[in-house]
């Protein structure tokens, strides 16, 4: 996929390989026609029947395709105008800058002419003076290929047709083989495949040839049989009698290493007897001191809970006082609003009276014109009253609005108070839970690789340790040592950091058998590596590493155990990652440099930054990874961490003071707030009031006079009873205000109260949190007690059921071989001396057993090869020197062919995973590139390609659908957007492929204005930042695409009637 170069566009105009003048001689519609071509972006316009079109099919024509593929034609001899003899199409290429395609022989400019006869065409090169340089296919091909010029490419040269059947089709299947084509996929595709049908052809010709040679093998093998069989009658004889003799002594022998064997095995538990007791002294010791430490976090514990248990009684006396007062605070609150009820009940009866008064007395005086006159008064003073009392409730609304709006402000500032003060809690909680890990590290460091999971882990490999082939290696982080202090820990493990937890075995069954271990120990998704650990450790030449000044993971590193550098640096890559002090130099490092070999770099933050291809990602240091691991003082890491945590918790003390200060003005502001509601309430029922009244007084105007007579009697009935009401309501009203100074007095108790009892629980919460804390390590402590103890016993166990108990079996075998050996001796030097069997080499480490299976082979064969001696020695001899010689030679032919066809193999299986890759990069890259486009017109957009099904599918997502989840097919949209969503397909691919020129005919057809005007737009835009040069043919008007001195526009003659 060489020619499959994914680019992100340069930002300069290209030197080589652009089109600067094109020049036709009876080619299709054009008698003589020459056009120059811009460097960057041209439209070329004109009416249909123009000859617009020929240009594009005169660059196809020129540069090699043949007449079937531009879709135009079927031979080269159709595109000579009609009665002239012969076409022609000159080309003129520019050749400049590094990119130049021999510029010593062609110069700044080469010439490409295509000469079409009736019968024949030629292809010609020229230099920049005209002078013909090369006239054959393969100077041309090379030109091509140097210049990465595919015509038959959509995102090359998109012709009329294409265009057309591409931006109308809603077919899958087409979709997928126009961007299979355009990114050389299917390309480079059928090449694999070519190579691997040939590959399948040479193999199994090879096997085929292996297996003509089998005859001859067995015949030579037969031969040498009885060649052997013939040699070696007496040599079978000899080594019959002295087999004999070997037997004898191999008894011997083998009884002599059992016993060196069981010698040192006593040998090997008494060695272990020393480590096992020290264990257990150390396990004892380390007991000792759980005891003591538990003994005293216990007292301290129960001194903190018996203050702790006062302030929880004082805090449930106060709960309770805070309940009463409360209680009595309710009580008059109800019996205030009994009393308010019937003094409004009084009130209101009073003024019905009052109001009957006043009629009887109006209905006195209606008949003079004076009482009329005065009624009338009475009800423009009424009406007067009603627009005051309107005014005010509408000045009582909108403070009550202000208040609510600052109300709304102060709750809005509350809750970021409040989740201000969580975030600080949860930051002080994460700085305490790493002073934990770090202070269990410091006891032991292996935890800091898998906490007590993988302590447990260690436990059961050294119980099953006898099973292993080599014992496991690891965790890797435990065999690691940092140099120059700690400056490059926090790089390192954001580097090698997922490989610091994991175990190495040497082959698979010690892997299986880890991963049982594992179980065991509840250790799940434990990350295995299997490397052999007889590998020395690995020399890097200074050319594989990359040339920089500064470090790498490895280089700060250092570990005893070769094995664990290796995997360093096979698995992990360490060698080639950078580490760097800061950001920019990170950067500069990373992406502006390109230094060969470099992998990634790190900075001192945790910053990950790499390049592949011309993509460049930075990534931030990962928050939640665990950090210090790997320093060497883990008290400076405690020391900080604490220091975080007291001024996190001074802040937050800060804030929570800032809280109360805010809560105070809440509930200020909400008092207010009550208050204008109920005067905006009250405002609005005096209103009302005063309507009502105004229409009763209306309505009692022409009821008076019927009523004159029966209610001027009742008058001082009336006068009576109204007495009699003011005064039960006076003697209401006072104690309604002895009730309000009750409820006041039992409010500011109430509110003591609560004071109290929130200073008593603000006070209490740092004691209690002391206790959780106090209760949370004497836990730990417990189960570290309990740990230390299991640990104790299984190592009496051990010394006690294997290192004892093997010794005692061992000396029993040893006394029982000793007897065996006696009698074993002496039966041997009845056969022959043992200075004999020395003199001869021994037994040879071989056991008897063997020694007597081949003694009984001997005898046989010496019995039957005594029994054949017809044929002479030396004509077999002779007949099997001329098979053997024919067969070798023909075994390293063939092995020949072998060697070669297995590393042909191997290279394509290593292209066709490149190719996979590369093909699932090219997907993903086509869906970000299609959105971008999409997004300049509001929309957004999904690309889905299935390889194995051979289709691509486009979905969008309208503007107008922006509030349901609708996804639309192109085959629901209209033309335009149809078009538009097509096109912006195309430029994505374009984005995906170089090439120096890109053509693209009536790209803008099936789009309405709208459409074809953000088209342009988007087209053109990408045409300038892409860098190659762009011809866009189009009959429509362009006069909407923006002017630049980098675009040029050309419209073509009419055509002639």
């Amino acid at each position: 996929m060489a020619d499959a170069r994914v680019s992100n566009g340069p930002a300069g105009a290209l030197q080589a390989g652009i089109i600067t003048k094109i020049r036709l001689e009876n080619f299709m519609c054009h008698t003589h026609m020459e056009i120059d071509i811009g460097d960057r972006v041209n439209f070329i316009t004109g009416q249909n029947g123009s000859g617009k079109s020929a240009i594009l099919t005169a660059l196809c024509i020129a540069f090699g395709c043949r007449a079937k593929s531009t879709d135009r034609a079927t031979t080269l001899k159709e595109f000579i105008k009609t009665g002239c003899s012969y076409a022609l199409v000159h080309l003129e290429i520019k050749n400049q800058g590094e990119d130049a395609f021999k510029h010593g022989i062609y110069g700044d400019v080469i010439i490409l002419e295509r000469r079409i006869t009736e019968s024949t065409s030629t292809s010609v090169l020229k230099d920049q003076q005209g002078k013909k340089v090369a006239t054959r296919k393969e100077d041309i091909r090379e030109l091509v290929e140097h210049f990465n010029i595919d015509v038959e490419n959509p995102c090359v040269v998109m012709s009329q047709d294409k265009s057309r059947e591409f931006l109308h089709s809603g077919n899958d299947k087409d979709k997928f083989k126009f961007f299979f084509k355009a990114t050389l996929l299917s390309q480079v595709d059928d090449l694999l495949k070519s190579v691997k049908d040939n590959l399948d052809k040479a193999n199994s010709e090879v096997v085929e040839l292996e297996r003509s040679i089998a005859p001859i093998e067995k015949e030579l093998n037969e031969l040498q049989g009885k060649i052997k069989s013939m040699e070696h009658i007496e040599e079978i004889s000899q080594k019959v009698q002295l087999l004999t003799k070997k037997c004898a002594w191999s008894l011997v022998y083998d009884i002599d290493k059992q016993i060196q064997e069981e010698t040192a095995r006593i040998k090997k538990f008494e060695e272990r007897i020393p480590q096992c007791q020290a264990r257990i002294d150390q396990q004892i010791a380390k007991v000792a001191d759980l005891q003591d430490c538990l003994d005293k976090k216990k007292a301290q514990s129960a001194v903190m809970m018996e203050s702790t248990s006062k302030a929880r009684k004082r805090k449930s006396e106060l709960e309770q006082k805070l309940s009463l007062a409360t209680k009595e605070r309710i009580e008059l609150e109800q019996e205030y609003g009994r009393r308010r009820n019937n003094v409004a009940k009084m009130a209101k009866r009073i003024k019905l009276l009052e109001q009957q008064i006043n009629d009887v007395s109006e209905q006195h005086m209606k008949d003079t014109q004076a009482e009329e006159h005065e009624m009338e008064n009475k009800l423009k003073e009424l009406q007067e009253e009603i627009n005051v009392a309107e005014s005010d409730c509408l000045r009582l609304k909108n403070i009550e609005d202000d208040l609510s709006e600052r109300l709304a402000i102060a709750r809005d500032e509350l809750k970021e108070i409040t989740s201000e003060i969580d975030e600080y809690e949860k930051k002080i909680s994460d700085s305490q839970r790493r002073i934990r890990d770090l202070r269990l590290n410091q006891t032991n460091k292996v935890t800091a690789f898998g906490g007590y999971k993988v302590t447990s882990l260690l436990k059961v490999i050294e119980r099953n340790h006898h099973k292993f082939k080599k014992p496991p290696i690891g965790p890797l982080g435990a065999h690691v040592v940092l140099l120059h202090g700690d400056k490059w820990a926090v790089a390192v493990e954001n580097a090698v950091g997922k490989l610091l937890n994991a175990f190495i075995v040497t082959d698979h069954k010690d892997s299986l058998l880890l991963r049982s271990c594992a179980r065991e120990a509840n250790y799940h998704h434990l990350q295995i590596i299997i490397y052999d650990f007889s590998i020395p450790r690995l020399q890097i030449p200074n050319h594989m590493l990359p040339q920089t000044n500064h470090p790498t993971a490895i280089s700060v590193m250092q570990s005893d155990s070769p094995t664990v550098v290796n995997v360093l640096v096979d698995v992990g890559g360490a060698e080639r990652q950078v580490l760097v002090r800061d950001y920019d130099m990170g950067k500069t490092i990373a992406f502006d440099q390109r230094i060969p070999n470099l992998k990634e770099v790190y900075t001192l933050e945790g910053h990950r930054m790499f390049s592949r291809g011309s993509a460049q990602t930075t990534l931030p240091p990962n928050k939640n990874a665990r950090s210090g691991r790997l320093c060497s003082s883990y008290d400076d890491q405690i020391k900080i961490y604490e220091r975080e945590a007291i001024h996190m918790q001074e802040e937050a003390k800060q804030i929570r003071g800032k809280k109360r200060t805010f809560e105070e003005r809440v509930k200020n502001l909400q008092d207010e707030f009550q208050n204008a509601k109920r005067q905006r309430m009250n405002s609005e029922k005096c209103v009302m009031s005063k309507n009502l009244g105004l229409k009763d007084l209306k309505n009692s105007l022409a009821a008076e006079a019927e009523a004159a007579a029966s209610s001027v009697s009742n008058v001082d009935e009336l006068h009576q009873e109204v007495s009699r009401l003011e005064s039960d309501k006076n003697q209401f009203e006072m104690s309604l205000e002895k009730i309000q100074e009750r409820l006041q007095e039992a409010e500011a108790k109430a509110n003591e109260l609560k004071v109290s009892f929130e200073e008593l629980c603000e006070s209490a919460k740092a004691d209690i949190s002391a206790l959780d804390k106090a209760t949370g390590e004497l836990t730990q402590i417990e189960e570290d007690l309990r740990a230390a103890e299991a640990e104790q016993r299984h190592y009496e166990g051990l010394m006690q059921q294997k290192v004892h108990k093997g010794i005692e079996t061992a000396k029993q075998n040893y006394k029982a071989l000793e007897r065996e050996r006696k009698v074993s001796y002496e039966k041997a030097s009845i056969i022959c001396p043992e200075s004999e069997i020395e003199s001869l080499g021994g037994c040879d480490d071989t056991s008897s057993d063997q020694l007597q299976a081949h003694l009984t082979r001997l005898k046989q064969r010496l019995q039957q090869e005594t029994q054949r001696h017809q044929e002479s020695i030396d004509e077999l001899r002779m007949l099997h020197d001329k098979k053997q010689r024919k067969i070798i030679k023909q075994q390293k032919t063939y092995k020949a062919f072998r060697d070669k066809l297995s590393a042909i193999h191997t290279a394509l299986d290593k292209r066709w995973s490149k190719f996979q890759r590369n093909a699932t990069l090219l997907k993903r890259q086509l869906t970000w590139q299609f959105n971008g486009h999409l997004r300049k017109k509001g929309i957004s957009g999904l690309i889905k390609v299935s390889y194995e099904e051979q289709k691509l599918s486009i979905e969008v997502k309208m503007p107008q659908d922006a509030t349901s989840s609708n996804v639309r097919d192109t085959r629901g949209l209209s033309g335009g957007e149809r078009s538009f969503s097509t096109l912006c397909f195309a430029l994505a691919l374009h984005e995906m492929t170089e090439a120096p020129f890109r053509a693209m005919d009536e790209f803008d057809v099936f789009m309405d204005a709208v459409s074809r005007k953000i088209s342009l737009d988007t087209i053109v835009d990408f045409a300038l930042a892409q860098g190659s040069q762009w011809i866009f043919i189009t009959p429509h008007d362009i006069s909407m695409v923006k002017h630049d001195e980098r675009i040029k526009k050309q419209q073509m003659a009419a055509p002639r009637s």
